[in-house]
């Protein structure tokens, strides 16, 4: 059983031959001097960023807010 195998393997090598598109090197593309300017900054639009930059100031002052609660710097009574 085992002197087959050992045939088998010396017959046919360990890894593929053909290769796989997971191991190439990645090729570089040319980097334009000029970046391009449609108002966009992280790929979010004006309006976007305006909605994220309105949750994060909420978000601050509700964990301020929290954080003064439980400091005991602010009470409601």
């Amino acid at each position: 059983m085992f002197d087959n195998l050992r045939d088998s393997a010396e017959t046919s090598s360990f890894y593929e031959e053909e290769q796989n598109d997971l191991y190439k090197e990645p090729v570089a593309k040319a980097v334009s001097t000029r970046r391009r300017s449609n108002g966009r900054l992280l790929g979010m639009t004006p309006q976007q960023r305006f909605f994220v930059s309105l949750m994060l100031l909420f978000t601050v002052c509700i964990m301020g807010t929290l954080a003064m609660f439980l400091l005991g710097k602010m009470s409601l009574f």
